[in-house]
């Protein structure tokens, strides 16, 4: 049977702080832009290929990536930022969705190999 009266007195609301300060936000792993509503959690190495680190990063530039490199060329690369970016294809889309809002979103055109 339930009791009546808690023996350890009334529950109290817990105190919230007024201004409670928002988490940080980490930018975009690849193109260093603020992120927006969408973040996908990227594995810079494939998990294929052993990979467990995970880095934040827009869907469009994750989209990219996988557009434009194998999972051996991502291996190969790891958490290596600067040797992605000296790609040409990639560089080139870094500076164009710079000037973008941060929930841009489109389709993402493949490599030519």
């Amino acid at each position: 049977m339930a009791r009546k009266h808690s023996k350890h007195g009334p529950y109290e609301e817990p105190q919230l702080e007024e201004e409670e300060s928002p988490a940080p936000v980490a930018p975009c792993w690849l193109c260093g832009r603020v992120l927006g509503q969408t973040t996908v959690w990227h594995h810079p190495v494939p998990k294929s290929r052993g990979g467990r680190d995970v880095v934040p990063m827009h869907p469009i530039c994750q989209q990219t990536l996988i557009a434009n490199f194998t999972n051996s060329e991502l291996q190969r690369h790891g958490m290596d930022v600067a040797g992605l970016l000296a790609d040409p294809t990639v560089r080139k889309f870094v500076d164009w969705v710079a000037k973008k809002e941060p929930d841009f979103t489109a389709t993402a055109s493949k490599k030519q190999r």
